[in-house]
C-alpha cells in the first residue's frame, strides 16, 4: 500500500509532490531544505539549515512509522564545497552509528537562501 506524507511545506502543494512516500517497507523522503516549515523561515548558516533538514526528515520518518535508524541511503546537496567540512560533524551526530550509504554533490539549489538539501531512503528493520 502506498502512503503519502506531507511536512506542511507550501512547495509540496505548488510543485505537486510529497515530502515522503511509503511503499511497503520502504520510505522515500524528498529533498528537504533548511526551512522551518511551521514559520517558513530559513536560517542563514548552513549548519542551522542542516539541523533543520534533519529535524524535518526525522519528523517525517516518525510520522511514516520509521526512524532515522532505518535510513539506508542519503543524498546531500550543498551549494559550496567549503560547506562539507562545516556540516560533516552535524551529519555525523545523526548518522554516526547508522552509517548509511551517502553521496554529497556540490550544485545550485532553486532559491539563493538554500545552502543544503538532504534526501534519504529508509528501509524498515525486519
Amino acid at each position: 500500500m502506498r502512503r503519502l506524507i506531507s511536512s506542511g511545506s507550501p512547495f509540496e502543494v505548488t510543485a505537486g509532490y510529497s515530502r515522503a512516500v511509503v511503499q511497503g517497507d520502504w520510505c522515500f523522503v524528498s529533498g528537504t531544505t533548511g526551512y522551518d516549515y511551521t514559520t517558513m523561515t530559513m536560517p542563514e548558516g548552513v549548519e542551522d539549515q542542516a539541523r533543520n533538514c534533519l529535524a524535518t526528515i526525522g519528523d517525517v520518518l516518525q510520522e511514516a512509522g520509521f526512524s532515522l535508524a532505518d535510513v539506508v541511503r542519503c543524498h546531500y546537496y550543498v551549494t559550496d564545497a567549503a560547506f562539507a567540512d562545516r556540516v560533516f560533524p552535524i551529519l555525523g551526530e545523526t548518522f554516526k552509528m547508522i552509517r548509511p550509504a551517502a553521496t554529497m554533490v556540490v550544485c545550485d539549489l532553486i532559491r539563493p537562501e538554500m545552502l543544503i538539501e538532504i534526501e534519504v531512503t529508509a528501509l524498515r528493520a525486519s
